[in-house]
């Protein structure tokens, strides 16, 4: 899956990943994992409302996204008049206490990203093929900070394909193995997730975890 792929889904309004409003577990297990957090690291943020979201509870926000386009629709739909600069091999929009970072996720660096002691994944690791999700979780904890917490929400199901993409807890423990990982909870997603519906999933267990980096 190269990064073509997702900027030709955004530029084509093939985004059915999207979702126009707040994520229920970031709403339900916040405080809990990230009341704490300074500074939020979103990868793969797209224009999610969980950016404004966490924003507005005080954090500084860190978003990473490859589409320039989901970037700007980001602010343009708030009506928000985003200063844009670069850095090398990133555009940098930013706005108030949220920043997206366009490129290319594995060539981010704690120096571009700023301390963060905290992060979000609702829609990263589950975006990526098995091929990529190891090197995925291994360069996100570069980015954080020791102790730093991760509230991961992930989707596990019975059919092929992708993405979204099925990850089971036993994946989750093996990608982040030298963290302490507490499941929080799991829900039925299969409303949330048609597409796996129509590959032939009889189940969506959407599950989200609490990650303390080591």
């Amino acid at each position: 899956m190269q990064p073509d792929y997702w900027i030709e889904r955004w530029q084509e309004g093939r985004i059915g990943f999207h979702r126009a409003s707040v994520n229920a577990r970031l709403v339900e297990h916040h405080q809990r994992v990230l009341g704490e957090s300074k500074r939020v690291l979103v990868p793969l943020c797209g224009k999610s409302a969980d950016l404004a979201w966490l924003a507005a509870r005080g954090h500084v926000v860190v978003g990473i996204e490859l589409s320039e386009l989901a970037a700007r629709a980001f602010f343009a739909e708030r009506n928000i008049e985003p200063e844009r600069s670069e850095q090398p091999g990133f555009i940098v929009y930013q706005q108030g206490s949220v920043t997206i970072l366009v490129g290319d996720f594995f060539a981010a660096t704690p120096e571009l990203t700023g301390p963060c002691d905290g992060a979000y994944d609702r829609a990263a690791l589950i975006a990526l093929p098995e091929a990529l999700r190891a090197r995925y979780a291994a360069h996100l904890s570069t980015l954080l900070g020791p102790k730093a917490k991760l509230l991961l929400v992930t989707l596990e199901f019975d059919a092929e394909g992708g993405p979204p993409f099925s990850v089971s807890a036993e994946e989750v423990r093996q990608r982040y193995g030298a963290a302490t990982i507490t499941t929080l909870g799991s829900v039925d997603g299969r409303v949330e997730t048609p597409g796996a519906v129509e590959r032939g999933a009889t189940f969506v267990s959407e599950t989200a975890y609490l990650i303390v980096l080591p």
